[in-house]
């Protein structure tokens, strides 16, 4: 009846051996190194008394039927990133087929509850730039109409990359019968930063993922011959840019727990000899409050006006993308945190930054809680991507706790 943790390290392992170059991971969702990690996963399921089916949208659902139809959803993605780590997405899959193998045999294949393990498709997002696929088209807020048309660099369709794979785009809604019966869902995951490292705790609660703010932001100026014009005669955008780029810093220190970010420039005309006419910039806020997300917003604006009026130029914004804030069920967090508690040193409850499948899971409104293990290096979707093993052994003993507190927990609930 015991769990066995360092099995789902020798696991990780095995999966890593199969589908990884000197580069790093390639189970790049929809390819067939993906689809293949996924039939060696199927291989893992022999001998234990599990229905398993993929939906309309090509989630891998396993099911441990239980006394009580209510299921607990436990769950991760076996897809990765393009020469990405080891354990991001496929440690939460695997930790968590360990912990429905304990639940099949301490019951003899029936569990108080219904177990039910999900391998969510294409959570990267990496081949045709639409993250959290499957557990957005799970939780009702898919957006067929804006993937219909997205290609990835080779010109290959998603439509014809999902066809290719058994999936109807024109169907991918009806995954949300899935949700039918579901009354929680728990996911483990590596932190993917450097908080938990820095503080020397293996694990760690996750109180929800931060809402996004992403804008672009271009500012106008006037192109100039850069020898012939006077320094103070300039209006040079990419001097009124670069003056945003470094206040955002302060923006968001001021604010705890915030982020944010201008991950890309592009510079008109783009040569050495002009000054820059106009100066295009991409720029991403994240926080768990939204109000505080609203207030970064806000500032960034009025920095940008400064600093354009400042270089004798003008900016204007438009919205790319925004998310809210998603927090997670507080009796989860509650119970997360106790099972923490007793494997490992813990400390308080972290935001995340990145978005995960919980997130749109929480956001169809089943209650939802993550995991957070250390990662070394705060390192991630890159080959170096690492956890040391022992983390790796007791986190999949904390997440087999919370499952038996949550199972427990929803059976309170009926």
């Amino acid at each position: 009846m015991a769990l066995d943790p360092k099995r789902t390290v020798s696991e990780l392992k095995e999966l890593r051996q199969l589908t990884s170059d000197e580069n790093g991971a390639q189970r790049v969702a929809w390819t067939d190194t993906w689809l293949a990690a996924r039939d060696w996963f199927r291989g893992k399921l022999q001998g234990l008394p599990v229905e398993q089916h993929y939906d309309a949208v090509a989630n891998n659902w396993t099911t441990l039927p239980g006394e009580s139809k209510k299921a607990l959803l436990l769950g991760g993605h076996l897809d990765s990133v393009p020469n990405g780590g080891w354990l991001d997405g496929s440690l939460g899959v695997l930790a968590s087929l360990e912990v429905l193998r304990r639940f099949a045999r301490e019951y003899n294949g029936r569990p108080p509850v219904t177990i039910r393990l999900v391998d969510w498709a294409d959570e990267e997002g990496a081949r045709f730039g639409r993250s959290l696929f499957g557990s957005s088209a799970f939780a009702g807020t898919h957006s067929i109409p804006a993937d219909r048309g997205r290609t990835d660099r080779e010109g290959v369709r998603l439509e014809d990359a999902l066809r290719r794979c058994g999936v109807e785009i024109d169907r991918i809604g009806d995954a949300g019968r899935e949700r039918q019966d579901a009354a929680a869902y728990l996911e483990l995951h590596i932190e993917q930063g450097p908080v938990l490292e820095r503080a020397g705790l293996p694990l760690a609660t996750v109180a929800g993922t931060k809402g996004v703010e992403r804008h672009a932001v271009t500012f106008f100026g006037q192109e100039a011959h850069s020898g012939s014009t006077p320094m103070g005669l300039r209006r040079d955008a990419l001097a009124a840019a670069a003056k945003l780029a470094l206040e955002i810093r302060p923006i968001a220190a001021r604010h705890n727990d915030a982020v944010c970010t201008m991950g890309s420039v592009k510079t008109f005309p783009g040569i050495v000899t002009a000054v820059v006419g106009r100066c295009e910039t991409a720029l991403d806020q994240r926080h768990l409050d939204p109000a505080i997300l609203a207030a970064m917003h806000h500032e960034a604006i009025e920095a940008s006006r400064r600093f354009a009026e400042e270089e004798r130029c003008t900016v204007e914004w438009s919205r790319i993308w925004s998310i809210e804030p998603i927090p997670f069920h507080s009796e989860l967090i509650r119970l997360c945190q106790e099972s923490v508690r007793e494997v490992a040193a813990a400390g308080p409850s972290m935001p995340s930054g990145p978005l995960h499948d919980a997130a749109e899971v929480s956001r169809s409104g089943i209650p939802t809680v993550m995991m957070f293990v250390q990662s070394l290096g705060g390192i991630s979707h890159n080959r170096i991507e690492d956890t040391k093993e022992e983390h790796i052994e007791v986190a999949v003993s904390a997440l087999d706790r919370l499952a038996s507190k949550t199972a427990a927990w929803i059976r309170s609930q009926s």
